[in-house]
């Protein structure tokens, strides 16, 4: 009998509606690779938890994307009820998502990451950053670019608004150039993409909304600026043990060479996604993808 697969999306973050998309295109990938799959739009913990011990599905595929889906919270929770699931486990899914965390480790391991400060929303009204302009204010952890301001000057940093006080920021050094990305499968690098977003970075709308950003597949840069993007992304992928699949973000330019941003350890399976698009270019449909991480999927043993 072919598994059971309980495809569970939506979720509590600001990527909400993104992860809805990746799990009906997730579903439909397993219907058709003849697995059983139930749906489950998550909404409530205890709601989910009667789905499960209802279901008893052999394999969570976790298409959720943001807090309480990638940053360890899912994991943790599926771990204890000892239910195999998709993507990185808690460890990798929570370095993953905190960027000051990602940065330190990556840092440590000779991968060139921006100069930054860490800092609370309060601390940065007060004193602001001690970095010239310009620079990126970001949640510590958050991910799809929800809450990036680029601050040019004065007027613009006094745009910068989060809801907490003492919500955790990263301010680092804005990296002019060009936008790069990197999938990685099973440990080995897919490609490198370029992107060309109409607006002035790869933000929430340019991700998400059709025709707002170019996709240039192999990115138009120096091959060695290429080498380095797929090695520093198979270093990430290899150091935070992530699970099957992962991508990380850089920027390019000619002095600063190739600079990591930050790494996705569960990315979006939309139809605009980067990752479906980097895995067909190397000969891995869609379905294949979906089969491979659901044949993929653990969790971590008890005793």
């Amino acid at each position: 009998m072919s598994k059971k697969v309980l495809v569970l999306s939506g979720g509590f973050s600001a990527e909400r509606e993104v992860s809805l998309v990746s799990g009906k295109g997730v579903a439909a990938a397993l219907r058709n690779k003849g697995y059983q799959v139930v749906e489950h739009d998550l909404q409530s913990g205890a709601e989910l938890f009667k789905v499960l011990s209802q279901e008893k599905p052999d394999v969570v595929f976790n298409a959720l994307h943001g807090n309480w889906g990638e940053d360890g919270e899912i994991q943790g929770f599926l771990d204890l009820l000892q239910i195999p699931y998709t993507h990185s486990g808690l460890e990798a899914s929570l370095i993953g998502m905190n960027k000051l965390l990602c940065k330190i480790l990556c840092a440590e391991n000779g991968i060139k990451t921006a100069s930054y400060q860490a800092m609370t929303y309060a601390e940065f009204k007060q004193n602001g950053a001690k970095l010239s302009y310009p620079y990126v204010v970001k949640p510590q952890s958050d991910g799809s670019s929800v809450g990036v301001f680029i601050v040019q000057n004065e007027a613009d940093k006094a745009k910068v608004f989060y809801d907490d006080e003492n919500h955790p920021l990263l301010v680092e050094k804005y990296i002019a150039g060009k936008e790069i990305t990197v999938s990685v499968i099973d440990g080995k690098a897919c490609g490198v993409t370029e992107l060309r977003p109409q607006v002035e970075f790869y933000d929430y709308q340019a991700k998400y909304t059709d025709g707002m950003t170019r996709h240039v597949l192999p990115a138009e840069i120096p091959e060695d600026a290429a080498k380095t993007a797929i090695a520093y992304a198979e270093s990430v992928h290899r150091l935070l043990k992530c699970n099957t699949v992962s991508r990380s973000d850089f920027r390019y330019n000619e002095e600063d060479g190739v600079v990591f941003l930050e790494v996705n350890t569960n990315p979006g399976l939309t139809p605009l996604s980067l990752v479906p698009e980097q895995a067909k270019y190397i000969g891995i449909s869609y379905e294949d993808l979906c089969q491979k991480l659901v044949e993929n999927a653990r969790c971590r043993k008890i005793g």
